[in-house]
């Protein structure tokens, strides 16, 4: 069962230590580029491959999962990750799950750039300022409003509506807060997100305009 678990230092439990853990962020950090080169190259790699964009997708999302499995197997982990992870999937192996499923159930730059940027940007926001020592209640106002700041502005450049940029927002940082032993926060952040949009998107209609 996936009860909660106790917060921990990330630092002490990367394999690496501090540049471990700041290898892990900067990773995260770096996913702020997927939906770019989503949307810019995806289509031209996928008539490079005589494929269709969406096989594309779920062949790379395929590859990571077969990759994390014989990880798991090998009870394996490398610079950055954390020590339990070599017995569970991986906070890395959870993002790529859900930033693929992003792209192949919500494939528009008006869902795919915030809800990936809010996991890119908001949850290595929130875990330092958890490691900082902020209490609860002040990390989850300032991780709001970052949150808020990423939605707006997709809804200014990429045209979410902004209803649902001042729904989701909130509901992303909540997102990443259940503590679950063996669902990472990247899953959960991405996913839970992802199921509200497909439940509101009809009455939106952003992706049959």
């Amino acid at each position: 069962m996936s009860g909660q678990v106790e917060l921990t230092n990330p630092v002490d439990l990367s394999v690496g230590g501090m540049s471990g853990h700041l290898l892990r962020r900067g990773i995260h950090v770096s996913m702020a580029g997927l939906p770019f080169v989503y949307f810019a190259y995806g289509e031209q790699v996928a008539e490079w491959l005589s494929l269709t964009l969406d096989q594309v997708v779920a062949g790379v999302l395929l590859l990571a999962i077969v990759g994390e499995g014989l990880r798991l197997r090998l009870g394996l982990t490398v610079f950055g990750q954390r020590e339990y992870e070599a017995k569970q999937v991986s906070a890395l192996a959870w993002g790529a799950i859900g930033v693929g499923f992003v792209f192949l159930l919500a494939p528009h730059e008006a869902y795919a750039w915030p809800l990936i940027l809010s996991l890119s940007l908001g949850d290595p926001f929130m875990g330092e300022l958890r490691r900082k020592g902020l209490d609860a209640s002040k990390v989850m106002m300032y991780a709001t409003g970052l949150l808020l700041v990423i939605w707006m502005a997709c809804s200014m450049a990429f045209g979410t509506p902004i209803w649902m940029a001042l729904l989701l927002a909130p509901v992303c940082m909540l997102a990443e807060w259940p503590r679950l032993t063996y669902i990472d926060d990247n899953a959960t952040m991405l996913l839970i997100p992802l199921a509200l949009v497909l439940l509101l998107e009809p009455f939106a209609g952003v992706m049959v305009a």
